[in-house]
């Protein structure tokens, strides 16, 4: 299965594992889990893939992304600095479509930046593994450890 590395916060934005049942329904409604996944380049998959929180986190990221927060008055506390999880599976969500910058309408989506619309997010349990560029193929180990833990119904 294909996955792509974000950096911290941003991945925990998308997945946020501290919503559940109804609170979750109402963040997708109120557009308060980040739907969008920037990056300078475009990208024809679509469908399902791995959100991998990638293990590099420094403290002027962290600092930038509740600025962000702040300055688009968007009421969501993060989690402490030291928190986060990194350096591996987070969730897991459907790539819909690749929106240029001229088209964008969601908050999220950041200017001169092509949006990866991402529907359909669910975080699934920590799952350590290494990173790359670009989309990557999970390791065999880390896609059996998925499986197994779908089948015992830790994942939906």
């Amino acid at each position: 299965m294909k996955a792509i590395s974000i950096r911290q916060p941003w991945a925990w934005l998308i997945v946020r594992p501290d919503l559940i049942g109804v609170a979750r329904a109402a963040a997708i409604e109120a557009r308060d889990l980040k739907d969008i996944e920037n990056r300078t380049w475009p990208t024809r998959l679509r469908g399902r893939f791995l959100i991998h929180a990638s293990k590099g986190m420094t403290r002027a990221e962290y600092d930038d992304v509740e600025a962000f927060l702040d300055y688009f008055a968007i009421d969501i506390a993060l989690p402490g600095h030291g928190k986060l999880d990194r350096g591996g599976i987070i969730g897991a969500a459907t790539i819909t479509d690749c929106i240029p910058s001229a088209r964008r309408t969601s908050r999220w989506h950041m200017d001169g930046q092509w949006g990866f619309q991402l529907e359909d997010v669910k975080p699934v349990p920590f799952v350590e593994c290494k990173g790359a560029l670009l989309f990557f193929d999970v390791p065999e180990d880390v896609a059996t450890k998925l499986r197994q833990m779908h089948e015992l119904g830790a994942i939906a």
